[in-house]
């Protein structure tokens, strides 16, 4: 394991914000490999977050001192591959800062501000493999150096009781967090979860063959709310197959039938099936109306799924699951999800983008979830950029270890999680049996909510997840 230093502290620049809070944006400098430090550096961005306050008393200066100094609470976004919103639109700052925290966060390597990955400067760095070699740099390990890192050098003048630091994992957030407790255990005061109860003995193949089975009880949910959209899909279906490439998009790419069915990433959230329903219906309308896809309806259609400016989200998203070495990838959603019937989209491999036609009111096409496919990569400007670097990922099998399970199964860092019976992204039996082997992790299982819970429903989210924490179990 990489002996890890305080991360150099570039600058800051603290400032209000409406709702009185006091932001402090940090840039950090850290190793871009921890076990190769000369092959140069990173930057990191993060914003922290603190009441600002003014009492009728003013705060003596030790008073104050100790007021920037309360205990961290690190907020680690989904994905991967994104970015933190601004302090004031997450929906966990409030309800920390009244909790006596102040909240960090911290964007990913390659993400937000943090030397975002970009097709320019990817393919400044050499050849495909020299590409590939880069992208191994931002998973979750190196995810865990850099906090661990950041952490030294934030609390390196904190009293010895609040140098560590609670952790808030949301989704691919959690999978950082069960990284983060197997290599630095010592650096954490609890840990909070919602629906980041990683699949960490699983295959990405056995992983896919689990959320399929959600992706399938979605889809059934989303025709029979809308069962007119049986009808639509296929029209729509039928007017992209026309192109031999798919539909040119006004940013570049293409529309495919992949990237269309590829729309049921939203079905595993609240108000999924509507969203995708409005979609599908403005779509449709458009053929309806015109014969053809304007350039509105294509323009909402290329946002919904940004992977463009989200690359990390598609070129990483399958080696999350890869958590040893001797584990590949190999494209592992899409040779799954071809052997469904319901998916016959993704098959024959050589034609993805002019599926089967489909005439049978009971052959309903089916859209995917939160999959990855190699046709991704033929219709998104910068993935195209990509796709020799991505080809090696799906057959790099020498990964570092993401989980220490003979650590986790003697932890001793209170762990509160939230898990979704429903969930589309991170299977709930799976997510069990990680909870069986982390010690003393308290889960609150719920079948009334899904895997957004904590934007959608945080009263309840958090709530449950604090009464998990301040009630003692006789």
């Amino acid at each position: 394991m990489a002996a890890i230093k305080p991360a150099r502290l570039i600058s800051q620049r603290a400032h209000l914000i409406p709702g009185q809070l006091h932001v402090t944006e940090h840039f950090f400098e850290v190793p871009k490999n921890y076990f190769r430090p000369e092959l140069g550096s990173l930057k990191l961005f993060a914003r922290s977050v603190r009441k600002h306050e003014r009492p009728i008393i003013p705060l003596s200066r030790q008073e104050q001192e100790m007021a920037s100094r309360n205990p961290y609470l690190v907020f680690l976004e989904g994905g991967p591959g994104f970015g933190n919103r601004e302090p004031q639109e997450s929906p966990i700052t409030s309800y920390m800062l009244n909790r006596g925290y102040q909240v960090l966060f911290l964007d990913y390597r390659g993400t937000g501000l943090s030397t975002p990955l970009n097709a320019r400067h990817l393919k400044q760095l050499g050849s495909p493999r020299d590409q590939a070699e880069y992208l191994k740099l931002l998973r979750a390990d190196n995810n865990v150096r850099d906090l661990e890192a950041v952490r030294l050098c934030l609390t390196a003048e904190f009293p010895e009781d609040r140098k560590k630091w609670s952790l808030f994992g949301q989704s691919f957030g959690g999978f950082v967090s069960l990284t983060y407790l197997s290599k630095y255990p010592k650096g954490l005061r609890e840990v909070f979860l919602t629906g980041g109860l990683a699949p960490i003995k699983s295959t990405p193949e056995q992983v896919y063959r689990a959320t399929y089975k959600k992706v399938i009880e979605r889809n059934q949910a989303y025709y029979q709310k809308f069962p007119e959209d049986i009808h639509s899909v296929k029209r729509i279906i039928s007017y992209i197959a026309q192109q031999r490439k798919g539909i040119p998009l006004p940013s570049g790419g293409y529309l495919t039938v992949t990237r269309l069915l590829s729309l049921g990433l939203s079905f595993g959230a609240h108000g999924g099936l509507d969203s995708v329903h409005s979609l599908i219906l403005r779509l449709v309308t458009d053929l309806e109306q015109f014969g053809i896809l304007t350039r509105s309806t294509l323009t909402a259609m290329e946002q919904n799924i940004p992977f463009d400016t989200n690359p990390i989200y598609a070129i990483l998203h399958e080696p999350i699951y890869c958590f040893k070495k001797g584990v590949a990838s190999r494209w592992a959603a899409f040779r799954v999800g071809k052997q469904f019937k319901n998916f016959a989209w993704l098959a024959p491999e050589e034609h993805l983008a002019s599926p089967p036609t489909y005439s049978s009111d009971d052959d309903v096409p089916y859209f995917s979830g939160e999959m990855v496919f190699p046709d991704h990569f033929e219709s998104y400007p910068e993935l195209v950029e990509m796709r020799e670097a991505a080809e090696i990922l799906a057959e790099t099998d020498d990964w570092d270890e993401l989980y220490d399970e003979e650590q986790l199964r003697r932890n001793e860092v209170p762990v509160y999680a939230a898990s979704f019976v429903d969930d589309m992204y991170v299977d709930f039996e799976l997510a069990r049996e990680t909870a069986r082997i982390v010690k003393g992790c308290q889960v609150f299982e719920t079948n009334r909510m899904y895997h957004n819970a904590v934007r959608a429903r945080t009263d309840e989210v958090i709530g449950q997840l604090f009464k998990m924490r301040d009630d003692s179990i006789d």
